[in-house]
């Protein structure tokens, strides 16, 4: 028996095995249609991305998900600058066989702060200080908030946007064309708290690093799913799976597995058994929305107090007091009703998201 390779208009490769001339070509067919329901099948995102460290978990997870079908990368500067980001994105997608996937510039700041950089935890060039090859792929030329126009209203109610940085190209795109809202089928973001913070008391990172730009998309009124410090600070890659991701080699196996040690050994400086999987995790949940438990509520982002400016503000009940004037003092008359948001998660099966992450990415 002989087996050949296909491949799958999705990018993944099926072996169709024959045994006899005359069978062949009818199970060839057989087997490519089958190929091309699961290309047509698979959710459609768009990855909005301040190339980091985790963020290469997270692109790497998408780009050999074949539930998934990444359409486009944009760029956004979070974890390091802009340019940086860009030139990561471009490597990673070329380490990765990937040139025709359009990876766009976008934002070049926040909406209305000076960025904040992460190179502490990333590395000097945002990867863990690994050098990848120089890329074969090229820049898409078009800004990244209308390549996010362009592809939804290209495919309503098809696509979803996976942001796993600071905010402002969804915001951006959002601004641009509000039309686009209803079209998208869902916005899975990893970012936000209802727990407390990273970078203080309150924030996360990604909400802090552009807070207006974060109220512009939870207030936007599509279907949003929010994946916060909730998750990642639950799903910890540990020696074990580290370990695991090692037994293996490829490509790809072999960077992530370089990046996912620079992660695990950081975070031992700070006496943490492993490192949290932020970013990943929305990809994870766009894969696989079972990995997680939610709660409907209303989210606001704080974006002018002194100690919570960036913080995700969850009603968790769902309800706020009806407060009237008379004279010189309010009066509470009611209580009045709060249409939820967002989807906030609050768990995850995370040892099933980790098992899930290195099976995607072991030999690759």
């Amino acid at each position: 028996m002989r087996v050949r390779q296909f491949a799958s208009p999705s990018g993944f490769r099926r072996s169709v095995s024959y045994i006899s001339p005359l069978i062949s070509p009818l199970l060839v067919l057989w087997l490519l249609a089958i190929g091309s329901v699961s290309a047509s099948a698979a959710r459609k995102i768009i990855f909005d991305t301040d190339p980091g460290t985790d963020d290469a978990l997270a692109l790497m997870l998408a780009l050999n998900s074949p539930e998934l079908d990444v359409v486009a990368i944009t760029v956004v500067p979070g974890n390091v600058t802009a340019a940086m980001g860009l030139e990561n994105a471009l490597r990673m997608v070329s380490l990765a066989n990937r040139c025709d996937i359009p990876v766009a510039r976008g934002a070049q700041h926040p909406l209305f702060q000076k960025l904040i950089t992460a190179e502490f935890w990333h590395g000097k060039n945002g990867l863990a200080n690994i050098e990848l090859p120089p890329s074969k792929c090229k820049v898409d030329s078009r800004f990244g908030p209308d390549v996010i126009i362009q592809l939804v209203h290209g495919s309503p109610h098809e696509i979803t946007l996976v942001p796993v940085g600071p905010l402002t190209n969804i915001a951006l795109a959002v601004e641009k064309d509000p039309s686009i809202v209803p079209l998208v089928k869902e916005v899975i973001l990893m970012g936000g708290s209802i727990s407390g913070g990273n970078v203080n008391a309150a924030a996360e990172a990604n909400i802090y690093n552009d807070p207006e730009a974060a109220q512009i998309v939870f207030q936007a009124g599509w279907p949003l799913t929010m994946v916060g410090l909730e998750v990642g600070d639950k799903a910890l890659f540990t020696h074990k799976y580290l370990d695991q991701l090692g037994q293996t080699h490829g490509q790809i196996n072999d960077f992530i597995y370089s990046v996912l040690k620079f992660l695990v050994d950081l975070s031992a400086t700070f006496g943490a058994p492993g490192a949290p999987m932020y970013d990943p995790s929305a990809v994870a949940v766009a894969v696989d929305s079972t990995l997680v438990k939610v709660q409907e509520m209303h989210v606001d982002v704080e974006t002018r107090g002194e100690f919570t400016r960036g913080e995700t503000v969850g009603n968790r009940h769902g309800q706020v007091e009806r407060n009237v004037a008379h004279g010189d003092r309010y009066v509470i008359e009611g209580v009045d009703k709060v249409t939820p948001n967002a989807k906030v998660c609050l768990d995850v099966d995370a040892d099933r998201f980790l098992q899930l992450f290195v099976s995607r990415i072991r030999g690759r």
